[in-house]
């Protein structure tokens, strides 16, 4: 019994523009790979994606999955093209039909993988970007199984029921009479609108990232492809009483349920764009490019370089900052205090090698030997040069040293050195001998 109404199927499926052939079944893949990359293009830019990254990453992502649906296709159906009487060459005939989803997902995953790398992106982000254009891609991409009028289910007597013709029936004699069938590519596109509406709405309401959207897609559509497979009726492996794409779908569901668990205390954004994009830049490429100090302006508080002493304590030093040219003070500023000079030195006296001013080095020079007079004098006071300590400068047998001659130069300058000590000596107080002279008697 023929049901009333039904939903036809097209009798070809190929047009030819001249000697170009046009097949349906194609261009469906190609509309879905486009809406695809289109609607990820959207959600990355969104994201504050730097644009085309998804164009760039498609390059490798495409390629890769079309031979990957092809290879698992071809695998888990190789009596078609590798048994007696077939011929291997059709497994290139890839628009005949032939393209399983698990293999295209997981070879593109690869390409996406070396596309991300390539542009310094997160996979993973650019995975939830890209989540629901892959689910439309796949709702377009079954309507060419309605062009070949292939991959359809059991039969079905109602009006929703697709028309098969009799070269494309099971070779099973007892589907010989029937017409109408399930149709599990409607079946399946529609559910896969749903997944994309699915994901676009999870993702924005309970902020998934960190690839958690891509894998509540991977999830969504097993669920479903689990069902949609056990109606259908073409030939495949069976594993234990249950389809091979069924065990698939199983494993790869629990798979996203298990990433989706171990990833539910990821929270806040994840970084959608390039390197390049978010100014992220190396010390030395920031070296390269930075501009110039201009001339005549103040140079930058140097730098605080921390070194380790030997005692292994960090000690912090300035660091010297080159500039192009120095600053020109005016001419009447007056001249900038040297380095290490003490504060009781003026400019009016001659500065000395090392920063110190002449007068400071005399002062120190008379302050020594008054020190010396002094010691030599309570010496002799308590019993002369025998009880001169061993220690003293002198030979190693403890005789101590004779002063040797001085030039007539050594000489005036002591004197003079003498001199300025004694006015030093006046300026400061008695000395130890009067002191000892106004002791009482």
């Amino acid at each position: 019994m023929q049901p009333l109404a039904s939903l036809p199927s097209p009798s070809d499926g190929v047009w030819h523009l001249g000697p170009l052939p046009l097949r349906a079944y194609a261009l469906m893949i190609i509309i879905g790979i486009v809406v695809a990359i289109w609607l990820g293009e959207r959600r990355w830019t969104a994201r504050g994606g730097t644009p085309n990254v998804v164009v760039d990453v498609a390059v490798w992502t495409v390629p890769f999955g079309l031979v990957g649906g092809r290879l698992y296709h071809v695998i888990t159906d190789y009596e078609r093209y590798f048994g007696d009487g077939q011929d291997p060459v059709n497994v290139l005939k890839i628009w005949h039909g032939g393209l399983g989803i698990w293999g295209a997902i997981a070879l593109g995953a690869v390409g996406a993988w070396i596309g991300c790398r390539r542009r310094g992106i997160s996979l993973g982000a650019f995975g939830d970007a890209v989540a629901p254009g892959i689910a439309l891609a796949q709702a377009i991409g079954r309507w060419g199984n309605w062009w070949n009028q292939e991959l359809y289910g059991k039969p079905l007597n109602t009006w929703w029921a697709v028309k098969i013709d009799a070269a494309h029936r099971p070779a099973d004699p007892k589907y010989a009479d029937i017409a109408t069938y399930h149709p599990t590519f409607l079946y399946e596109s529609l559910w896969c609108v749903g997944v994309a509406v699915l994901v676009i709405w999870a993702g924005r309401r309970f902020r998934l990232t960190h690839g958690r959207t891509f894998a509540l897609y991977v999830a969504a559509y097993t669920v479903g492809r689990f069902w949609i497979e056990s109606l259908r009726i073409d030939d495949a492996h069976h594993l234990l009483g249950m389809r091979l794409n069924n065990w698939t779908a199983l494993i790869v569901f629990i798979g996203a349920v298990a990433y989706l668990w171990q990833a539910r205390g990821r929270a806040g954004g994840e970084e959608a764009v390039t390197v390049a994009a978010a100014g992220v830049e190396t010390a030395s490429s920031t070296a390269d490019t930075a501009d110039p100090v201009p001339a005549g302006s103040v140079a930058a508080p140097a730098a605080v370089q921390v070194e380790k002493s030997a005692s292994g304590s960090p000690q912090a030093g300035p660091v010297a900052v080159a500039t192009d040219e120095r600053e020109t003070p005016p001419p009447d500023a007056p001249d900038a205090p040297v380095p290490g000079a003490p504060e009781s030195a003026t400019a009016d006296e001659p500065v000395a090698p090392g920063g110190e001013t002449a007068g400071a080095a005399t002062e120190q020079l008379a302050d020594q030997t008054t020190g010396a007079a002094t010691e030599q004098a309570a010496d002799e006071a308590a019993g002369g040069d025998g009880d001169r300590d061993p220690e003293e400068p002198g030979d190693e047998s403890g005789t101590p040293a004779v002063d040797e001659p001085r030039p007539p130069a050594q000489e005036d300058a002591a004197e003079g050195d003498s001199a300025v000590a004694g006015d030093r000596s006046k300026t400061a107080g008695p000395s130890a001998e009067e002191a000892a002279d106004k002791e009482p008697s």
